[in-house]
């Protein structure tokens, strides 16, 4: 909390910085970092991909690991992103399914309360299969519309339910006496039973009960719709207030991401929402359009999660080459400042998020470049930046591109 002061105290004044349009970008290129196996011949994603543009900016490039939260601990990707973002996510907490209402652009009203939802395949009482086979959008789409009109009000509380990417959609629950505080009912992991919704703090009883409520009657409505015939549901979370770039940093700042729960983090940080095409050369583009209109960019990649997720590391070294191929496109519009990093390690042995540090390439005229060759997880272990806490990385940013002021006489 101090050292989120300190930097705040030191921004510059717009008229002190280095010219009238600064850009500052953070590339989060998800789950990029991974762990050597044997199962892959002990490289990682990143070592096996043909990466020249990379490679080419790397030795021009300040090196080093960021720890999303902190030493061992796994994050998810909201604390992980807001540690990116400057906060320390250590003390702010935020509801998955906040994200991914605000990021759908649900109206999330005070006392509602919102949860992530995934449609998911049970047979025989357990999940088998957390992803129901990961569907067309369209899909999921006509299975919402099914929930939402036999499921849109339970006892005096009103039910809206909005479609996602894939099989990801988002519940709001809106009435009298709700409040967050109820566990998930996602097993986390395939082979599992569906977990109850159980109040963690006697406020939230009725919430509990409703989900409950919703869980229960929606595998009804599901059922003989395989492989979409159940849900899960978890961070089930009402609206935090948070200060934005604007307030903090005094940064314009902008979001270019497809996926509605990064659009929803972007959002609570008081980012503006970028319309793009699904692709990244389209990301980078809309980045290209609109340099000059933003003093700030975070642009997402989801690719390389989703490859490692599933534990298939050819198409993680696909999604990684797919970013270097269009690279240039913002090298080329030379931004003051330049961050490529991961919200998080997802090595393709394990399939999930992991605690390990998270590569990370820091270009700037001002960035003490460190000489390594590539931009991977080993020859960043050696870069002059070491390993810090993400939440340290906006003020490194900032300091790159000439936005603070000395701290002190």
């Amino acid at each position: 909390m101090a050292e989120r002061r300190i930097v705040e105290s030191l921004v510059k004044e717009r008229s002190a910085w280095p010219h009238e349009h600064v850009s500052l970008v953070l590339l989060v290129i998800d789950g990029v970092g991974d762990v050597r196996h044997p199962d892959f011949g002990m490289r990682t994603p990143l070592e096996a991909a043909q990466t020249p543009n990379l490679d080419e900016l790397a030795p021009r490039s300040a090196l080093g690991r960021v720890m999303p939260v902190d030493y061992g601990i796994t994050p998810g990707s909201g604390p992980a992103h807001l540690g990116l973002f400057g906060y320390d996510p250590r003390e702010v907490e935020i509801g998955r399914g906040v994200l991914e209402a605000l990021g759908l652009d649900m109206d999330l009203k005070t006392g509602d309360v919102a949860a992530r939802a995934n449609f998911c395949t049970i047979s025989g009482g357990l999940v088998v299969d957390r992803r129901a086979g990961r569907p067309a959008t369209q899909v999921s789409a006509e299975k919402c519309k099914l929930l939402q009109q036999e499921l849109g009000r339970i006892e005096d509380v009103e039910v809206i339910v909005q479609p996602g990417k894939g099989h990801r959609f988002a519940v709001l629950f809106r009435g009298p006496g709700l409040a967050e505080g109820v566990s998930d009912t996602d097993p986390h992991e395939n082979g599992q039973p569906l977990h109850e919704a159980i109040s963690l703090r006697p406020e939230a009883e009725k919430t509990a009960r409703i989900v409950g409520e919703f869980q229960r009657r929606a595998e009804e409505v599901l059922s003989g719709h395989e492989p979409l015939n159940g849900i899960l549901m978890r961070g089930i979370a009402e609206r935090p207030s948070l200060p934005g770039m604007q307030e903090r940093f005094g940064l314009r700042a902008a979001t270019i991401a497809t996926y509605p729960m990064y659009r929803g983090l972007a959002k609570l940080a008081g980012m503006e929402l970028l319309q793009t095409g699904p692709r990244v050369a389209d990301e980078f583009r809309c980045y290209a359009e609109s340099k000059d209109d933003y003093d700030y960019h975070y642009i997402h990649v989801k690719a390389t999660d989703e490859a490692a997720e599933d534990g298939d590391f050819d198409r993680k070294v696909s999604a990684i080459e797919e970013v270097d191929r269009h690279l240039p496109i913002i090298v080329e519009k030379m931004p003051d400042a330049l961050a490529i990093t991961g919200d998080h390690s997802t090595p393709c042995c394990m399939k999930l998020h992991s605690w390990h540090p998270v590569p990370l390439l820091l270009h700037s005229p001002r960035c003490d470049a460190g000489g390594q060759r590539r931009f991977t997880e080993h020859e960043c272990s050696e870069g002059s930046l070491g390993i810090f806490l993400a939440m340290h990385l906006m003020s490194l940013l900032m300091a790159n591109a000439g936005l603070l002021d000395k701290f002190g006489a």
